[in-house]
């Protein structure tokens, strides 16, 4: 007989939790009629983060792709209006890249998408059990052990 392996059923469960919340935020955004892939909501939220409009290079180092990557989204948020390549006042020859409008009206809808989403996944949980596993969810993407659980 098999030993179990706790370990093992955690990832197993992390995953299945994972592909739940992106269906359920698929959903929400597909009834909002949003167009959109992941990795360009990826950039769009990464994009929000900048003081002042970023270069094409720190979008890549920042998404930890190739800057061909990041080019390819910026022609397709580009193309639905979210996005627009800008020159930057200091140097011509450096292209940043600004929110428009539209991408902001985007994001507002892509964290719309996540709240009901949370909503929907969160639902069977107590404010003490969410509180609870906030605490346990913290510590795994910052890699701290959790103390007093």
């Amino acid at each position: 007989m098999d030993t179990p392996d706790p370990d093992g059923l955690l990832a197993e469960q992390l995953l299945r939790l994972t592909r739940r919340i992106h269906r359920s935020q698929k959903r929400q955004l597909e009834s909002a009629d949003v167009a959109i892939t992941p990795a360009q909501s990826r950039l769009l939220r990464t994009l929000a983060h900048y003081d002042r409009p970023p270069r094409m290079a720190d979008l890549a180092e920042r998404l930890e792709v190739v800057p061909r990557a990041v080019t390819s989204l910026v022609d397709g948020l580009e193309a639905s209006g979210r996005v627009r390549r800008a020159p930057d006042p200091a140097n011509r020859r450096v292209v940043r890249i600004e929110l428009t409008d539209t991408g902001r009206a985007t994001l507002r809808q892509l964290r719309s998408a996540r709240r009901a989403a949370a909503e929907d996944i969160l639902a069977p949980l107590t404010a003490e059990q969410r509180e609870v596993l906030g605490g346990l969810l913290s510590a795994l993407v910052d890699g701290v052990p959790e103390r007093g659980c």
